[in-house]
């Protein structure tokens, strides 16, 4: 699913609200996850699962084409891990 079609998923099932006020609506809890992330915050939504940021130190790694040795400087990266109920209902449980 990608945000447009999310969007209107959402606007089929709440008739009383327009198409731009539900796109407004989840484009700020996406922009509130995202500032919340960079903020070094962890966003947690019971039952779906928890985003945090998890740091990853510099390495050396390889070009995978020409196999050279190359530095790859440490980086901050998101990180999703799901939620119980999540978990349960993709594999059957609930």
């Amino acid at each position: 699913m990608i945000r447009s079609e999310l969007i209107q998923k959402i606007a089929d099932e709440n008739p009383h609200l327009t198409l731009r006020h539900v796109e407004r609506i989840v484009n700020t809890v996406f922009e509130e996850i995202i500032a919340a992330l960079e903020r070094g915050d962890r966003v947690e939504l019971r039952g779906f699962g928890a985003f945090s940021v998890k740091a990853r130190d510099a390495r050396l790694g390889r070009n995978p084409r020409t196999g050279e040795a190359v530095e790859v400087e440490d980086k901050n990266v998101p990180f999703f891990k799901t939620g119980k109920l999540l978990r349960d209902r993709l594999n059957g449980k609930a």
